[in-house]
């Protein structure tokens, strides 16, 4: 039996740019990872190496109708870091980006789903912000606490141990 398989959605906040770091603490947890990055976020990040480190492609754009599969189906999704932006989309079903349209195809298939939004407190502070969450959750998706991942000091590194146990339950 092989390890789970974990889709973990990236969007462009700046822990995307350390996403490898988070990689390396879930993968020895037991979990097969495919990268799927927003396209903004596909520009931040090293879509070579990542692809090197988790063995599977780094998928940013829907595969081509005559493309083979070229991900493993998922056993459960994280997004993170998960932007304003997407979280108000993904609340409002919109598709208009192949990681959204995973995202929502989770929530019909009821996939075991967690968000950990980092999001700037103006924005966090938003009603449509605190309204998206909470429809989230309703859908059964685990809403992580905003910028768990970020760093006391600006020399630290992102702390993705937070992020990675909220997993354990998952296996």
């Amino acid at each position: 039996m092989s390890d789970p398989v974990l889709y973990l959605i990236g969007c462009a906040a700046p822990p995307v740019r350390d996403l490898s770091s988070l990689v390396a603490v879930v993968q020895p947890r037991g979990w097969q990872i495919c990268v799927i990055p927003t396209p903004t976020a596909s520009k931040w990040i090293d879509l070579t190496a990542l692809t090197a480190q988790t063995g599977f492609p780094v998928q940013s754009t829907p595969r081509h109708p005559d493309d083979s599969r070229s991900l493993p189906k998922a056993d459960a999704l994280l997004v993170c870091p998960a932007t304003f932006n997407t979280v108000n989309k993904w609340a409002a079903g919109i598709s208009d980006n192949f990681a959204l349209g995973v995202l929502n195809e989770a929530i019909g298939l009821r996939l075991s789903t967690y968000v950990a939004p980092y999001v700037k407190p103006t924005l966090a502070a938003h009603p449509a912000f605190e309204e998206s969450l909470g429809k989230l959750e309703r859908w059964g998706v685990t809403v992580l606490a905003n910028e768990l991942v970020r760093p006391e000091g600006k020399e630290e590194r992102f702390l993705w141990e937070q992020v990675a146990s909220a997993l354990n339950f998952l296996l």
